[in-house]
């Protein structure tokens, strides 16, 4: 048998993946719904990915990096790129952390909690329309099923 042959993956297999792979279709899925809030939230001057972020430092004290990493599945790297931009438009404000010096504390500035307070209806309109449009067993078992996959990566007990 060659080496060739050896290394061939049948068509059949490439429909298999496409009709069975349950991260292809969460990918597409996230994709398509990124899509759609990112278009919706344009009018506010936001993305779907930083009305997240946003909306994860709407708290009532500022919050350390590591927590909304976690939240939004981020490593630090990636949260200080996406925090960036906001930062600059003075949407969210990056200090110091009496704490642990080393560290950084998170909080939205009054302009940030505007544009939020903006976003926030965009965002629960369209969020309905998909949630309506969602077929049988619906929305609450999409999001456990989603919910439990996402902690797969995640240590036990955490």
């Amino acid at each position: 048998m060659s080496t060739e042959n050896s290394l061939f993956v049948p068509f059949e297999t490439t429909l298999e993946v496409r009709d069975a792979c349950l991260c292809l279709h969460v990918q597409r899925a996230a994709r398509a719904l990124a899509r759609r809030f990112d278009e919706a939230l344009r009018p506010v001057g936001l993305t779907n990915g930083q009305f997240s972020l946003l909306m994860s430092l709407n708290r009532p004290s500022p919050v350390p990096m590591g927590p909304v990493a976690r939240l939004l599945a981020m490593d630090r790297t990636t949260l200080t790129a996406a925090l960036k931009p906001l930062e600059r438009q003075g949407l969210v404000l990056v200090g110091p952390n009496p704490a642990d010096r080393r560290g950084r504390l998170l909080s939205l500035t009054e302009k940030g909690r505007g544009v939020l307070a903006r976003a926030v209806p965009i965002w629960r309109a369209v969020h309905g329309e998909i949630e309506a449009g969602l077929v049988e067993p619906g929305p609450d078992a999409l999001r456990a099923g989603l919910v439990a996959l996402s902690r797969g990566d995640e240590a036990p007990g955490a």
